[in-house]
């Protein structure tokens, strides 16, 4: 079976990656980690779309029968030019707007995201549709500063983490959000701490989604239940992300199911 290739900038697409194989266990992966180059969040869209080439080419090479780009920066910068030329079907995410606004109860949702994703023509696209399809929601929106930073140190609830969560989360609450939408694939790891924060709020993010749109786009069926293999590169050092990858992966199976973002992956060819 060909494995289906995984990029994000550093270690946020594992969060993606822990929704396949609870969903597709039998399902190969091959992960590249941009980590000499991340974070993404402060780069030009010239910089982000030359990473993301680059790195896509290198799943290719190994004979991938899809991609899942696995960074929303990166998705919303530059999935359109790798889809132009990508010979496989390609996957991104997407922040949960529009599940989020199904599932408010009070029409206030709060939007956690990189600088990069929110000011990017994508997303202001997606708001757009999603605020004429629910005109009465309200969505604030918070760049989260420092939070990839934290992930890709495996800093999850140290004191330092829980007062850079609280700084983001905090005025989200205080402003009447009831929804949370965690609009980074690096963010799902600090779910145990955001929700310290922010109990009895929803929270929304998009690993299901993606992992149920690449069942639908692969070749063929994947069959079994046999956990597969993961290999994983990085290209500011492959041992390093590998110890990395191990923990965060632990994290995610013993964290609760997020909202399943069922409108949280883009299609395209």
């Amino acid at each position: 079976m060909k494995p289906v290739g995984v990029f994000d900038s550093g270690a946020g697409g594992l969060s993606i990656v822990a929704a396949i194989r609870t969903a597709l266990p039998s399902l190969p992966i091959s992960y590249y980690a941009d980590t000499a180059y991340a974070p993404y969040g402060p780069r030009s869209d010239a910089e982000i779309v030359a990473r993301t080439q680059a790195c896509c080419a290198r799943l290719l090479e190994q004979g991938v029968a899809a991609l899942v780009v696995a960074c929303n920066t990166a998705t919303a910068s530059a999935i359109d030019q790798v889809r132009q030329w990508a010979p496989v079907p390609v996957i991104g995410v997407e922040p949960g707007i529009k599940p989020a606004a199904a599932c408010t109860r009070n029409g206030v949702v709060g939007v956690l995201a990189t600088r990069a994703t929110l000011a990017s023509r994508r997303y202001r696209d997606l708001m757009l549709r999603v605020q004429q399809q629910a005109p009465q929601v309200r969505f604030l929106e918070h760049a989260a500063r420092g939070w990839v930073e934290l992930v890709e140190a495996g800093d999850l609830q140290s004191v330092h983490a829980r007062t850079l969560v609280r700084e983001a989360v905090a005025p989200l609450l205080a402003q009447g959000a009831d929804t949370l939408v965690l609009g980074c694939t690096h963010f799902p790891f600090l779910r145990p701490a955001i929700e310290q924060v922010a109990q009895g709020v929803e929270l929304v993010e998009t690993g299901p989604a993606v992992a149920r749109e690449l069942q639908r786009r692969l070749p063929g069926p994947v069959a079994g239940e046999a956990p597969a293999q993961v290999i994983f590169e990085a290209s500011g050092g492959t041992a390093q992300f590998t110890a990395l990858a191990g923990v965060l992966l632990a994290v995610a199976r013993n964290t609760g199911r997020a909202h399943d973002a069922t409108r949280g992956a883009t299609a395209g060819r």
